[in-house]
């Protein structure tokens, strides 16, 4: 086509931010990502899947996990615009279908229900099956995009640094956690953080809306 991209990062305002626009914004990005990584939903499928290994073992899939998630989250940071100018779509476009598949994911966490079929990997690849797609699908992808275009790379990437770190730490204690508030209320926190999925998502699907009228 001739074309050149460049890909500029999107506003490195954090410089033109005072304190206290910083924090909330961080503290807002960190609570959307870490409801979209939802690792306490991951606990029962990993602790099943990590069954019988050493902490040691534990702590190598746990790494793995947030190695994969990671590396996806900071690519479509990085570079989500080039990306769109490749595919020829604009943010709204975008904007407005990923906030539908984030109300679906929203449902099927919040309902319990599963939307076509899922592949199950083996024990020795659990950290790559909770990494990708459980902690990090499309809908995390679309958060970590739509978040930047809001708060800027920065913003974001220090958030992802931080619910990475917090999901390493759910992952890596989470048979101690899964013994110690029980099966129920961690379905039940699974849920809750399904609600707000959802939640974001019609706010996300609005202003889609909005943008393309």
């Amino acid at each position: 086509m001739g074309k050149t991209f460049v890909f500029i990062p999107e506003p490195l305002q954090i410089k033109r931010q005072s304190m206290s626009e910083f924090l909330p914004s961080v503290i807002y990005t960190f609570s959307a990502l870490f409801v979209i990584l939802d690792p306490l939903l991951s606990l029962p499928i990993f602790t099943s899947l990590t069954k019988g290994m050493t902490p040691g073992e534990i702590n190598k899939q746990a790494l793995i996990a947030i190695g994969v998630a990671g590396f996806l989250m900071y690519i479509f940071l990085f570079f989500n615009i080039l990306i769109f100018d490749v595919l020829g779509i604009t943010l709204p476009e975008f904007q407005t279908a990923s906030g539908i598949l984030l109300f679906i994911l929203g449902m099927q966490m919040t309902l319990g229900v599963t939307i076509g079929k899922e592949r199950e990997g083996p024990q020795s690849v659990a950290g790559v099956v909770i990494g990708t797609p459980i902690l990090c699908g499309p809908g995390t992808i679309t958060t970590v995009m739509l978040l930047s275009k809001q708060y800027g790379v920065l913003v974001v990437a220090l958030s992802t640094a931080l619910c990475l770190v917090a999901s390493w730490l759910v992952l890596r204690y989470s048979q101690q956690i899964r013994s110690l508030i029980g099966d129920t209320v961690t379905e039940v926190i699974g849920k809750m953080l399904g609600m707000f999925t959802a939640a974001i998502a019609i706010k996300i699907i609005s202003d889609g809306i909005r943008a393309l009228v």
